[in-house]
């Protein structure tokens, strides 16, 4: 791949943060060198010097303005999309009736719902 078809290439991607859905258009995307994160960079946000302000875009561009790169739990993402075009980034709440939830991760020293005990 060349250093071109890397700088046009953008991802959404949608995850939990807080309660909130969080959905962040940037030009890079992968699996970090920290285990079971997911790290982006080069975040893409609206033109500040347009006209027309949408305040949920320009929350989240002063949220990570010093942001260089960002690690997002696995558990946390719902989607991650390649996409031809840059939508509005937004905070969304998360709604309690749906049915996307995060994943549930489990540990040895909490077995989760059920007390089971987890594979050796």
């Amino acid at each position: 791949m060349s250093s071109a078809d890397s700088k046009q290439r953008l991802y959404r991607v949608a995850f939990f943060n807080q309660g909130e859905v969080y959905e962040v258009f940037a030009r890079s995307v992968s699996q970090g060198a920290l285990f079971g994160f997911i790290e982006i960079e080069k975040l893409v946000f609206g033109e500040r010097s347009s006209v027309v302000i949408d305040p949920a875009e320009e929350k989240l561009a002063d949220e990570f303005a010093d942001v260089e790169r960002s690690y997002i739990p696995m558990h946390s993402v719902i989607r991650i999309d390649e996409v031809t075009r840059r939508g509005t980034a937004r905070i969304t709440p998360a709604d309690s009736d749906s049915k996307v939830r995060p994943f549930p991760v489990y540990t040895r020293n909490n077995p989760g719902p059920g007390g089971g005990q987890g594979s050796r």
